[in-house]
């Protein structure tokens, strides 16, 4: 879900630095000192999770797993995902520095917003944990593929086809990522029940 150098317009990726500037300002300034460590975590697990390429047709999908980054870290998801794509540009070519505006834009929106919609009832109990890892994973791999779809469309009409099939290659993803996503906030729920308290 990597935007590469060169594709978007100047408006596109200005656009994407501002939003993703003031998400992760507002990230930083919700962090506290004893979630620095989880933040930390969470972005070594978004940045080793993009080595898992599946197949699909003639692309290739990684996991995602932004809904349990947003789960865990809240409003800080900005700065675990943005830093864990600083590395993936810098280490591995995963993006480019152009774009990782939207990159990080792409991926941490639908972070936050899982987090705003799934947390208060996962933290009270009032939703059973695997189904609440499940829609928050789908959903939230589903609206990073939209985004990323969306973003390759104000490069003009020869990516409206790229734009399709990001959107189509990604939609089985979203399954993994659900099924990972509820089997983790299990595993969290039995061994260390107040990482899920926002």
């Amino acid at each position: 879900m990597h935007i590469s150098e060169g594709v978007l317009p100047l408006t596109t990726l200005s656009a994407g630095y501002a939003l993703s500037a003031a998400g992760t300002a507002i990230g930083l300034k919700h962090i506290r000192e004893d979630r620095i460590v989880r933040t930390a975590m969470m972005s070594s697990t978004f940045f080793v999770a993009s080595f898992i390429h599946v197949p699909i047709g003639p692309a290739n999908v990684h996991l995602v797993l932004n809904g349990l980054v947003g789960l865990l870290t809240g409003r800080s998801c900005f700065v675990a995902i943005g830093i864990a794509l600083v590395m993936q540009a810098l280490l591995l070519q995963f993006g480019g520095i152009t774009t990782l505006g939207v990159n990080t834009l792409n991926m941490a929106l639908p972070a936050l917003f899982c987090f705003l919609i799934f947390s208060p009832g996962i933290s009270r109990g009032k939703i059973p944990l695997f189904p609440a890892g499940l829609l928050c994973g789908a959903l939230s791999s589903l609206l990073s593929a939209l985004l990323l779809s969306l973003s390759l469309t104000t490069a003009g009409e020869a990516f409206l086809p790229a734009a399709k099939l990001v959107l189509l290659a990604n939609l089985p993803l979203m399954v993994v990522d659900g099924l990972i996503t509820g089997f983790v906030l299990l595993f969290i729920g039995k061994v260390k029940p107040e990482m899920l308290k926002p």
